[in-house]
């Protein structure tokens, strides 16, 4: 797969997209199978024992794809600093080829002594042949048992018995600061190891499915997707996904998805062929102090609603735009994170009590989860425009003609033409679209120019902004002597 590199207009900035269109996503794990025991002994063993020694479970993965390229909606190599977080790890194998093929290489860990390995969806989306790499030397051709986009989880199968099996560890115990390290085949050098630290857990990346990601400064680069990631005790406790640069190569974070999740999705696909999820209907989004404060909220505790599908569970439990979902039957929700977790254990047919924060007062709502599809859909950009005002909040609006709103694919919203002030600190920027002001929904200049001036002038105004087909709220400060004009 050829390095491309994935530009957008602008890129995370500020207002950085960090809400999911939730179908209840695979945050939460099954049960893992951790070697307790061993992982006790190992502790007192240098790398090279603990880790290095899992060399053996590791395979390198070659793919051939035939007669086409990607399309736009398949995964690319990387991601630039500038770019949304859509981009994945691959690399071309660095050999002459026809012009009508394409050659991959990716890694992959045994889980099955007959055969299974675990990798990345990626890696596979798409090819003609799949051919893995043993550390012994073998090779083999490789089939494809299934995929799940959204955890970029596949399973693959050899005729093989008798592998080396890898250990599974316990994501769900991971630190921030805990010793971490990577095999894989970096540029085609196969066995290769690298170790760094957990920077971070819980990342949820826009653009890159629903997996709360697992940060990483272990050296990854293209030819490891799919490789797994060993802790201390050499259990593997997560497969390496995507990395953060403008490169396509290392430079300082990488991000691989947690192996509770993969091995939830690895369950599934072999029992079912799929990856079953509870579908909410709802976008959402963390909730800021400066948020909890527009909405008129003490604190921070709950998810902020940004979005709702028409015809969803969320609809029909008549959740709203604008609402604070404070807690998931009798549970208090403390952030995203959490909630996801949570969500993950429902399945279509349960029934949930909700609780939500709506203008001042607390909300009841029974909730009926549905099973969520796999839709993708993507909003064009945008184009003419009508009447225009200055907001005060440095925002220049105007209202989309009839034709502008086809192709953004909404029925109301004002398009920014022009940002300056508060509005392009917090990120805003020319061909957003306002869809609300707080929970108001907003369609006319006149409405919205009503919403904001009744606004306390010592609160932020929370706008809902469409970007890319996103929704999420932004905290926008009005100046006490700010008017419009």
């Amino acid at each position: 797969m050829p390095l491309v590199e994935a530009k957008r207009s602008g890129g995370p900035g500020r207002l950085a997209f960090a809400l999911l269109a939730v179908a209840a996503g695979l945050a939460c794990a099954t049960t893992p199978t951790p070697a307790a025991a061993a992982c006790r002994a190992n502790l007192a063993l240098p790398w090279a024992d603990a880790v290095a020694a899992r060399q053996a479970s590791v395979v390198e993965i070659r793919t051939l794809r035939l007669g086409r390229t990607l399309g736009e909606s398949d995964f690319e190599p990387e991601i630039q600093p500038d770019a949304d977080f859509s981009d994945r790890l691959s690399w071309p194998i660095p050999a002459a080829m026809a012009l009508s093929e394409q050659r991959d290489l990716a890694s992959g860990v045994i889980v099955g002594s007959d055969g299974l390995i675990l990798s990345s969806a990626h890696v596979v989306a798409g090819v003609d042949e799949i051919r893995v790499h043993l550390a012994d030397g073998r090779h083999f051709a490789g089939r494809l048992v299934g995929s799940d986009a959204p955890t970029d989880t596949a399973i693959l199968k050899i005729d093989a018995r008798g592998l080396p099996v890898a250990t599974i560890g316990d994501s769900s115990q991971l630190r921030t600061g805990d010793e971490v390290a990577a095999i894989g085949s970096p540029f085609g050098f196969s066995g290769s190891l690298s170790s760094g630290v957990v920077s971070a857990i819980d990342r949820f990346i826009p653009g890159a499915g629903e997996a709360p990601f697992i940060q990483t400064d272990v050296a990854i680069n293209p030819g490891s997707s799919g490789s797994p990631l060993f802790n201390r005790c050499g259990e593997v406790v997560a497969i390496n996904s995507l990395i953060y640069s403008g490169n396509g190569a290392y430079m300082g974070i990488a991000f691989a998805v947690p192996i509770n999740v993969a091995m939830r999705a690895f369950a599934q696909l072999r029992r079912d062929g799929l990856v079953h999820r509870a579908r909410l209907g709802a976008q959402l989004q963390a909730l800021t102090p400066a948020l909890a404060a527009s909405f008129g909220l003490d604190r921070a505790n709950g998810v902020l609603v940004a979005g709702v599908e028409p015809d969803s569970p969320a609809a029909r439990a008549g959740i709203a735009i604008g609402d604070v979902l404070v807690s998931l039957d009798d549970q208090a929700v403390n952030g995203l994170p959490q909630l996801l977790r949570q969500i993950s254990g429902y399945r279509a047919g349960d029934v949930s009590r909700l609780t939500l924060w709506r203008r001042g007062e607390q909300k009841s709502a029974r909730l009926t989860w549905a099973e969520e599809p796999d839709p993708s859909r993507r909003f064009a950009a945008s184009p003419a425009v009508a009447d225009e005002w200055f907001d005060g909040l440095g925002l220049r609006l105007a209202e989309p003609s009839p034709a502008a709103q086809r192709q953004l694919r909404t029925d109301g919203g004002l398009l920014v033409r022009e940002t300056s002030g508060a509005a392009r600190t917090e990120g805003l920027r020319p061909g957003d679209v306002v869809m609300a002001v707080n929970d108001e929904r907003v369609t006319r200049v006149e409405q919205y120019r009503q919403a904001v001036e009744r606004l306390p002038v010592d609160r932020p105004a929370a706008l809902l902004i469409l970007r890319d087909q996103r929704l999420i709220y932004v905290p926008v400060a009005r100046a006490r002597a700010a008017t419009a004009r």
